[in-house]
């Protein structure tokens, strides 16, 4: 059942507004209420796939369903209809005005509007994809204060990743924050490229999910095991790597590989003078979980991270 959440007006009598498709059986047999949203940036993509297989399995098995699954596609439309990560004319991160208020502009109000649509939830999944420049393996970013009560949702979720943050590193005016604060557990997963689908990440979470409904007793059909994700905790276990001259980068490596302290990740080139500027080797030993997709570098640009095995989880994966 498709449902408008928040509206409102705009110039020459358009209205924008913002939707949910609501599935839920004629007779619950449970209360759990599971919201999966996505699309706060404009230019991250990879949620869509996910709400329409999340959907079609839905519709195609009705029988399987017990609780109520809200799909929340587009939170930014403008944004995704623009191909642009803000909310286009006002220059503006969505995720960073959430709570929002009933009595703000026009974004503050519409924020105020998806987080009490949102209250409620027995589970809430924010789907973010890396911007244009990067791609991610899928993992999870928990923020260290709501460890305990997400780190047991994060393991059931299919990502190849979880990475608690430091509460330093936490902006608070995002959705996950506010609605962690509100009693809503909310996972924040980031995965593939901006503008971009990755079919198979999409895959892999969808899996994920219908896993986690499982355990909420939403669903009762067929639910894939998950894979045991790496788990970093320390910020230190992570190496950066940053481009030290600027050109073209050349990857060699795709992330998700194991690398050894030496080996090729990339190349900066000059394609002006057909000249090798730089080689980009791996510092470390350990797990390849981000890499350049966008291949023009700045000096500083960040080209790649690395997760090192002084990790335990990866030494037992790898």
């Amino acid at each position: 059942m498709i449902q408008t959440i928040a509206k409102t007006g705009l110039p020459v009598d358009e209205v924008l507004r913002i939707r949910k498709n609501r599935f839920m059986p004629e007779q619950p047999s449970t209360d759990k209420r599971i919201s999966i949203v996505t699309g706060i940036h404009g230019d991250e993509l990879e949620g869509q796939f996910v709400c329409y297989e999340i959907g079609r399995r839905l519709t195609e098995h009705p029988e399987y369903l017990k609780g109520i699954v809200d799909l929340y596609p587009a939170l930014n439309p403008f944004g995704i209809d623009s191909v642009t990560r803000g909310i286009p004319a006002f220059d503006l991160d969505m995720n960073r005005i959430f709570p929002g208020r009933q009595d703000g502009d026009m974004n503050e109000y519409l924020a105020s509007e998806i987080v009490r649509d949102l209250e409620g939830s027995s589970l809430c999944i924010d789907i973010h994809a890396s911007n244009i420049y990067l791609t991610e393996i899928p993992q999870i970013r928990i923020n260290e204060q709501h460890q305990e009560e997400l780190l047991p949702y994060a393991l059931l979720s299919n990502v190849d990743l979880i990475w608690i943050h430091g509460a330093s590193t936490v902006l608070e005016s995002t959705l996950a924050y506010s609605m962690n604060s509100r009693n809503v557990p909310t996972l924040v997963v980031e995965m593939g490229v901006g503008m971009r689908i990755t079919r198979d990440y999409g895959e892999q979470l969808t899996e994920g999910i219908f896993r986690l409904m499982k355990e909420l007793g939403i669903w009762t059909g067929p639910a894939e095991e998950v894979r045991t994700p790496v788990i970093s905790g320390d910020f230190e276990e992570v190496t950066f790597l940053n481009a030290p001259v600027s050109g073209i980068f050349v990857k060699t490596l795709s992330h998700g590989a194991f690398v050894k302290e030496g080996d090729e990740i990339g190349r900066i080139v000059d394609p002006l003078q057909g000249t090798l500027l730089c080689m980009v080797t791996a510092p470390t030993d350990g797990w390849l979980f981000t890499v350049r997709e966008y291949p023009v570098v700045d000096e500083g640009s960040l080209m790649a991270r690395i997760l090192n095995t002084n990790n335990p989880s990866i030494r037992r994966h790898f």
